[in-house]
């Protein structure tokens, strides 16, 4: 059967409990926190980092927005403050007017009840007339992304409301899934023997102009020029009624700052829409809210102006009478069409959504109006993709629910999809997202071999394509020279790096300040063309990628195998002594960017081991038998060397000749784990996996915080913890998972949840890092590079046991 015949049958299933009651149908796999409940001992970043350095606090929500079409996201307690619209760019700012609000009355009530939905206010006094404040713990956010859900409970208001939100992400959808949406499904019941009167408002600024900058806010925005009109539209049932907002000359779009926003709702029987075309936002709000506190109804004022620099904003009410036992689902959407990207260097691009909605900024309406017709199929699709995995009692609760809560940072996370302004509409488009917003590489490969398990499982296509982007950057040559950061520290003076050796992989592909997929491996920490783990990732995600998506597509393997072979033999030469394993040069030339490796090292000695089998295999599918025999030869020589140089009886040594020689590594098995993973069978004994796996588990996990924060990057021999290094004594989420997916393929069950949990208590229980998951914490729970890539590993462990083709350890 299909996947999609799946999803269909289980769709079929669903439709009833989804269109019934929202508070039914939120799953139980969901996250959940009170609306607006601080919480005490939150984690911060470490004091020792720059100013610079994001911590936005816990007030985090998942986000909207499809991949590269921008993102933003509305915190648990109801702000609209996280701005991922421009592409690689963090912005935080709450935007007051970018509310909702709601009004309910029961019949035969002396007066309704108006609320703005935030359980907070404005620190500067705009709005001063809107009720704010709403009651902290009056009803749970909740949390599955892509669905997100606030569920009001508050004595004030008889009917029970839950608001629905989410974009169209769904797996094996390359169009929809780069829509710029967000839908909001708001779901009433009256549970009284009164009728009562709802009205759902959507406030709105237009936003134009005030992505220009690079900076942290919207400091330095142009309002100049901009201007609201109302909109409405005939729809099957009805009409489509709201606001767009524009800007003199943005359409057609010439500029990434150029395009358009709406926000819209049906009005059908029953339903009413009402309309403030345009309001100071900066002002106290009275002629919004007057009207709406009134009666819940505005006062469809088309009075408009355009702007000399003054801030606009817009507001749209729903409103709806409810009988006694009523439930009724009333959508609204947020749309935005900003089709242009421009990065640093000043080149152009067209995000990946316009190639379905045409490229000159002027389709918002139409985007809305797409949301609100799709709304109920999209939200329906969505449950049937999450039901086999939220409804899979086999596995913990808190799993279920983070498996796709992590997820969050593939569109979030500065994501890019697109191609070239003028470029042929056949060439396919590129796609990548940020390692991190502290860290600004995109695709940087070190982490992503772990952080794109989400991609290659859902959209392989995607990954295929990240893949083939590298390939074809390994035989290029950059000779420019750059200052090696790293290196200067350590000796006092200038020290410097070639910005991209032939045969190397890059670190990245590029940053959103310079010129990204053109000018790659910008990262100058370190010297990265001689870093030892990222030809053999690249070798391995080619692998993977060909293995996990049915081993069907040969053209794949046939196109990047030159590079394979590149890339695998440019790493060969630093197999100084001929044992067939490179050695580690003594800096810290591999994804543990401060930690020094000297000789063969456990890590990127089981990383080539894995990479030369892999290289073998695809010799074998493309028929080239001389290079399969080359390739096993050289792995039967590597493997028994990785052996007997590294492993100790009890687990294989960090190095051969560091200080840190003898440190327990979590992340030894790395090799092994890709191995497993793809069905290459046993790189190192099977014994020797679980006994290596179980000190790491007695060690790295439960001796550091008693077991309560994930896996620690390495401990002493003797089980103390490491402290001569910053990142020896942290716990690495993305690391952690990928412990846990080789635990599972090994029949370690609990162990890897165990291992697992502690990623998950510290995110969601202890610390407050949801939607923000940091790269790395140390044992305080203070934090390192939020919004990081690495921990959507955790979807390693749904990929954890294919069917092995062959035990490899016939060359040992």
């Amino acid at each position: 059967m299909s996947y999609r015949s799946k999803c269909l049958g289980l769709l079929i299933l669903l439709i009833g409990v989804t269109t019934a009651w929202a508070g039914d149908a939120i799953p139980k796999a969901a996250w959940k926190r009170p609306i607006g409940l601080p919480l005490a001992d939150a984690g911060t970043k470490k004091s020792t980092l720059e100013a610079s350095h994001i911590d936005d606090g816990y007030w985090q929500g998942a986000p909207v927005g499809g991949f590269g079409a921008g993102t933003f996201s509305r915190s648990y307690r109801g702000d609209f403050s996280r701005w991922h619209l421009k592409t690689g760019v963090h912005k935080y700012e709450n935007i007051p007017a970018n509310q909702f609000a709601m009004y309910q009355k029961s019949e035969g009530a002396a007066e309704g009840v108006a609320q703005a939905l935030l359980a907070d206010h404005p620190k500067d006094g705009t709005l001063s007339k809107w009720k704010w404040d709403y009651p902290v713990g009056a009803g749970n956010y909740y949390s599955l992304y892509p669905k997100s859900w606030f569920d009001y409970n508050w004595d004030k208001f008889p009917a029970h409301v839950v608001l629905e939100q989410f974009s169209p992400i769904l797996p094996d959808n390359y169009k929809e899934t780069s829509f710029p949406v967000a839908v909001y499904r708001w779901h009433a019941e009256n549970p009284t023997d009164k009728a009562v009167t709802v009205s759902i408002m959507l406030s709105w600024s237009n936003m134009l102009g005030w992505l220009r900058t690079y900076s942290r806010d919207f400091n330095g925005r142009v309002a100049e020029g901009n201007r609201n009109r109302f909109a409405e539209d005939n729809f099957s049932a009805g009409k489509m009624k709201g606001i767009v907002f524009e800007r003199n000359g943005s359409v057609p779009a010439k500029n990434e700052w150029d395009g358009q926003f709406a926000i819209a709702a049906l009005e059908e029987d029953g339903v009413e829409i009402t309309h403030q075309t345009t309001f100071s936002p900066t002002g106290d709000g009275k002629q919004v809210w007057e009207p709406f506190a009134k009666d819940g109804r505005l006062s469809n004022s088309d009075v408009n102006w355009i702007s000399s620099g003054e801030d606009l904003a817009a507001a749209i009410a729903v409103r709806f009478t409810l009988k006694p036992g009523e439930k009724k689902i009333v959508p609204m959407v947020i749309s935005w069409d900003l089709p242009v990207v421009q990065f640093g260097a000043g080149r152009k691009w067209l995000r990946h959504y316009t190639d379905f909605y045409g490229t000159d900024g002027n389709n918002a309406w139409k985007i809305a109006k797409d949301g609100l017709q799709d709304a109920s199929r999209w939200s329906d699709s969505i449950d049937a993709w999450q039901a086999p995995y939220v409804n899979d009692e086999s596995k913990p609760l808190w799993y279920r629910g983070m498996l796709f809560n992590e997820m969050y940072i593939v569109a979030d996370g500065g994501s890019f999809w697109g191609r070239p302004v003028d470029s042929d509409h056949r060439t396919a488009p590129v796609f990548d997202f940020l390692e991190c917003f502290d860290y600004p590489f995109y695709a940087t490969l070190d982490v992503l071999f772990y952080g794109s398990m989400p991609v290659i499982k859902f959209w392989p296509e995607i990954d295929k394509q990240v893949v083939r982007q590298f390939a074809d950057t390994v035989p290029q040559s950059l000779p420019d020279k750059y200052l090696w950061q790293w290196k200067s520290e350590q000796t006092g003076k200038q020290e410097f790096r070639i910005r991209k050796v032939k045969g190397a992989v890059p670190h990245d592909l590029g940053v959103p300040r310079e010129d990204p997929f053109m000018q790659v491996n910008q990262f100058s920490w370190q010297n990265t063309s001689d870093w030892k783990d990222l030809n053999s990732k690249f070798v391995l995600m080619v692998y993977r990628d060909y293995a996990l998506t049915g081993k069907k597509d040969i053209k794949f393997l046939k196109d990047t195998w030159p590079a394979v072979q590149e890339a695998l033999e440019f790493l060969r030469k630093y197999d100084r002594n001929g044992d067939g394993i490179p050695e580690n040069d003594g800096f810290p030339d591999q994804t543990y960017d401060v930690w020094v490796v000297r000789g063969e090292s456990a890590y990127c000695g089981g990383l080539w081991v894995a990479a030369v089998r892999a290289t073998e295999e695809i010799a074998k599918v493309l028929g080239d038998k001389t290079a399969a025999a080359k390739y096993h030869e050289l792995f039967a020589r590597s493997q028994a060397s990785y052996i007997k140089k590294l492993w100790n009886g009890d687990y294989f040594l960090y190095d051969t000749s560091s200080e840190y020689r003898d440190n327990i590594q979590a992340d030894q098995l790395a090799g092994q784990w890709y191995a497993s993973m793809t069905g290459l069978g046993d790189i190192v004994p099977q014994e020797m996996q679980k006994k290596a796996l179980s000190r790491i588990f007695n060690y790295n996990v439960m001796k550091f915080a008693d077991g309560q924060m994930g896996a620690a990057n390495g401990m002493g021999a003797d089980g103390t913890i490491i402290k001569t290094n910053e990142q020896v004594q942290e716990v690495w989420g993305g690391t952690t998972f990928s412990v846990a997916a080789l635990m599972l393929s090994d029949g370690m069950k609990d162990e890897a949840y165990r291992t697992a949990w502690g990623i998950y208590n510290v995110t969601y229980e202890k610390k407050g890092y949801w939607f923000r998951t940091p790269e790395a914490w140390d044992i305080s729970g203070n934090y390192r590079a939020s919004m990081y890539m690495r921990p959507a590993a955790i979807w390693a462990m749904e990929l954890a046991n294919p069917p092995a083709v062959k035990t490899a350890m016939g060359g040992n």
